[in-house]
């Protein structure tokens, strides 16, 4: 009997506060959760937390459950190891998507749950791999946690952290000390942070400025999708050549067309140089003649608008020059180091993976004997056979980086290669195309400017998206003259991008064959 009386004594109905982190490789979700444990300990609690780790990288999200009860007695509760879904009292998720995906998992209530969520975006694999716009809608998520949720805190803890020098863990702890959930002050919060020895004065910089942003304003505005910027245009570049440009630019075509001319310069300057960027002045100027004579004022010169992206989009190509250029920037080796968090006394090596095909390094040559290759198949065979195979290239490495380096320089000779004949004359036939069409039919000769946005990138995607322009060009014949072709059109080029093999742009296709 006296045995029974002193279990009875140990059973407590005392409910846990339950914790939730989602957090990806890289975003501190681990260093958060040590953080509330240890808070949770130095107040005199207990607690315990436990983690589940994602498939991979981008394609499923760590979660942290944390449990803490006070302490009683010095008799240690039993914890769970896994949160249940509807008895989660806080979830904080380190990215927009994620807090999305904690509601699904029903770990989110309307009468118990705060959700801390960071608002910015870390793409997944299947929104990146997509050929079109695969990204989630944002609006649909902040939707769903505002039904879901019993209180929500968003704001971009991302930016902030990084504004701070800080990661996002400091900005969540931040935001969690700001929802008053744990009944702990906020100077134990910081007490914490500086018990971590580490990283200590900007991690409570970037916990201050988010404890203030989560208690002056808890919610950020979403827009389903980020503002277009562009580059003021200056008076001047500081460059003759650039300058003339610039005022070309300014004295030749509408006010409307200036941003995506500025910004088509820059690209092709840096693509080639500015003699090339003069080029496309040039094509562009003319198609703003024909773009007047057709009535395009009425339109707001809506052909020379898009025909100032496109232009730009389809000279700067992706060749294997353009690849190693990039490549070989000091840039791109400062901007991997910051993401990665290089410190000064730490060496850097990246490992690229390539597979360069024959049709790539035939496109790079000289366009006769490119041809001559091409023309003989034993020869393109044999050689193919050498050359066709993934390589892991160490651009860190001396032997490596001067290779792609020799391959950018290059960039002097693109004119003369055989991918830049193919580059002009497809150009030019699409053009030709889009022009012929400015007097019987506008709109759909701007839908036909903005098809080039299915051709992109280089080796096998290149090809997969001018099998997909060929295709949806096929259709010209049936839509010329219909005064709904243009919007027949821009369903077909949405199809196009839906997938990467094309089932849908198969079943829009039968669709307009029957119209």
């Amino acid at each position: 009997m006296n045995e029974t009386v002193n279990l009875k004594t140990l059973l407590a109905a005392d409910k846990p506060l339950t914790l939730a982190i989602l957090a990806m490789g890289g975003q501190g979700g681990g260093v958060l959760a040590d953080w509330i444990v240890g808070l949770a300990e130095e107040q005199g609690w207990m607690a315990q937390s436990t983690s589940v780790p994602g498939v991979a990288q981008r394609t499923g999200a760590t979660i942290y459950y944390i449990e803490m009860l006070p302490a009683r007695g010095g008799v240690p509760p039993i914890f769970s190891l896994m949160p249940t879904p509807g008895d989660v009292d806080v979830v904080l998720a380190a990215e927009l998507m994620e807090a999305g995906r904690s509601v699904l998992r029903g770990l989110v209530t309307p009468d118990k749950t705060v959700l801390i969520a960071s608002t910015h975006r870390s793409f997944a694999v299947g929104e990146k791999e997509k050929p079109g716009n695969g990204i989630g809608d944002p609006t649909v998520v902040v939707g769903a946690t505002d039904f879901a949720a019993k209180r929500t805190i968003a704001f971009d803890m991302d930016t902030l952290a990084l504004k701070n020098g800080s990661v996002i863990s400091a900005s969540m702890f931040g935001a969690l000390a700001a929802a008053d959930v744990l009944p702990f002050p906020k100077e134990a919060f910081e007490t914490t942070i500086r018990g971590g020895g580490k990283g200590v004065e900007p991690s409570l910089k970037a916990f201050n400025a988010a404890y203030d942003r989560a208690k002056s304003k808890t919610r950020e505005e979403i827009a389903a999708s980020p503002p277009k910027r562009f580059d003021v245009m200056p008076e001047t570049t500081g460059h003759l050549e650039l300058d003339r440009l610039v005022h070309r630019l300014r004295a030749e075509f509408p006010e409307a067309a200036w941003p995506l001319l500025f910004a088509g310069v820059k690209k092709l300057t840096d693509f080639q140089d500015p003699v090339y960027a003069g080029e496309y002045l040039d094509l562009v100027g003319k198609l703003y003649g024909l773009d007047r004579a057709n009535g395009g004022e009425e339109k707001g010169y809506s052909f020379t608008v898009q025909s100032a992206k496109y232009v730009a989009v389809a000279m700067a190509y992706d060749d294997v020059i353009r690849v190693a250029d990039l490549k070989t920037r000091g840039t791109r080796f400062e901007r991997v180091r910051h993401e990665v968090g290089v410190k000064q006394d730490q060496i850097l090596y990246m490992t690229e993976y390539m597979h360069p095909r024959m049709e790539e390094v035939c496109g790079t040559l000289p366009k006769k004997l490119g041809l001559w290759i091409e023309s003989r198949p034993k020869v393109f065979a044999w050689l193919d056979r050498r050359i066709n195979k993934g390589r892991r290239v160490q651009t860190g490495t001396l032997f490596w980086f001067l290779t792609l380096y020799i391959m950018a320089a290059l960039r002097r000779t693109r004119r003369g290669t055989l991918r830049h004949l193919r580059e002009t004359e497809h150009r030019e036939a699409w053009l030709n195309t889009a022009t012929s069409l400015l007097s019987r039919n506008y709109d759909l000769a701007v839908e036909v400017i903005n098809n080039r946005r299915l051709v992109k990138g280089y080796s096998d995607t290149h090809a997969r998206g001018l099998s997909k322009f060929d295709r949806v060009m096929l259709s010209l014949a049936t839509l010329a003259d219909r005064d709904d072709g243009a919007a027949w059109m821009r369903r077909l080029r949405q199809a196009a991008l839906l997938d990467e093999s094309g089932i849908a742009l198969d079943g829009a296709l039968k669709t307009v064959a029957t119209l």
